[in-house]
């Protein structure tokens, strides 16, 4: 099947799925400058919805919130009250709308995975190889760092980048490298990856193929070994691992949901200096994402770009909507719409003004 909007090929699967569990997915690509999602309205095709946003990372949703880190901010979405059933022209029929509320400016620290917890937003701050949290005073205050980062300095020097949560505080995050020089994670990418536990910085498991996107699934912890394409499964108590499944490809980005996960795939760049070491760059021809059946272990269906997105960060899911919308700041519609706890107003437009004067 094909989609012509953003040139999409897809397995008949991935929109029933989608449709079935009543779930839509949404992705950073941060090449593309897009937050994109995807949803199956009648569970025979998909609607894509690109919104665009500058260098999109890490994402986070808790209830009704939603978290984008960008290139310079942190902006914070809300659909706390039914805006769809206030709207007049609904004609894309929209099941749900996130409106922009606030951004905290960051600066250039490259945030990489940020999460809800304890009242707060926490993050990644690559730049600063440290867990940050954001509010109106700072750019960020950092909270915690690896017992061998000397002090913090904008060097990227393990180019930490995912965290998994517990209990409302970070409790493990991965690193590219146990590394104290500047960007001394880029020296030997495919086994220098370690995945830490916080606070006291005890190495659960070093000698990885660049780890992201630790994922915590029913008192288990799963990672992606990205230069190896693999799923695995991690035993804390022994520090060891386990292969859960070899995609044989490069995957960033995962989420979960009722027995299912999504995993993003990236195309790898093969002029990188970077990417072009990685044992899965010839086989790394497209970004999408995979749908994979954990309890089975098998691949249900995939979504892949024939072009315009090469390269993914995070994926997550709304659970409840098969067609959600985004409105940023910098749409026309962020300034019609007025919302205050059980109401929404739109503002007119002019035409519709005049017609009434």
């Amino acid at each position: 099947m094909v989609n012509e909007k953003f040139e999409i090929t897809f397995d008949a699967e991935v929109a029933e799925l989608l449709f079935r569990k009543k779930i839509s997915i949404v992705f950073s690509t941060y090449q593309a400058g897009a937050l994109v999602i995807i949803g199956s309205p009648e569970g025979r095709t998909l609607h894509q919805i690109p919104v665009s946003f500058k260098k999109p990372m890490g994402i986070a949703l808790q209830d009704n919130k939603l978290a984008v880190a960008g290139l310079e901010e942190v902006v914070f979405f809300s659909n706390a009250e039914d805006i769809v059933g206030s709207m007049q022209n609904n004609d894309k029929g929209f099941d749900t709308v996130y409106v922009q509320r606030a951004a905290y400016n960051v600066g250039m620290i490259d945030v990489h995975d940020i999460a809800f917890g304890d009242g707060q937003l926490w993050g990644i701050n690559t730049k600063f190889s440290c867990i940050a949290t954001f509010d109106i005073n700072y750019s960020f205050r950092p909270k915690w760092k690896p017992n061998f980062i000397d002090y913090l300095t904008p060097e990227d020097k393990c180019h930490m980048n995912g965290m998994v949560m517990q209990d409302g505080l970070p409790k493990y995050v991965t690193a590219l490298a146990k590394s104290n020089e500047k960007e001394g994670w880029r020296k030997d990418i495919m086994s220098s990856g370690i995945l830490m536990e916080v606070p006291t910085s005890e190495i659960i498991l070093e000698g990885l193929a660049m780890p992201h996107s630790p994922l915590w699934i029913d008192g288990e912890l799963y990672l992606l070994e990205s230069g190896k394409g693999l799923l695995i499964r991690v035993d804390i108590e022994h520090k060891k691992k386990e292969v859960v499944f070899s995609f044989n490809r490069f995957v960033r980005g995962l989420t979960y949901f009722e027995g299912y996960l999504f995993i993003g795939t990236s195309k790898m760049r093969k002029s990188s200096e970077t990417f072009n070491k990685l044992d899965v760059t010839e086989q790394s021809n497209y970004a999408g994402f995979i749908i994979f059946d954990l309890k089975k272990k098998v691949i249900v269906g995939e979504l892949n770009y024939q072009d315009t997105v090469d390269e993914i960060y995070d994926i997550a899911h709304f659970d409840g909507f098969i067609k959600p919308a985004i409105i940023s700041q910098y749409q026309d519609q962020h300034n019609q719409v007025i919302v205050f706890p059980k109401h929404v107003f739109w503002k007119q437009s002019k035409e519709k003004e005049e017609e009434k004067n």
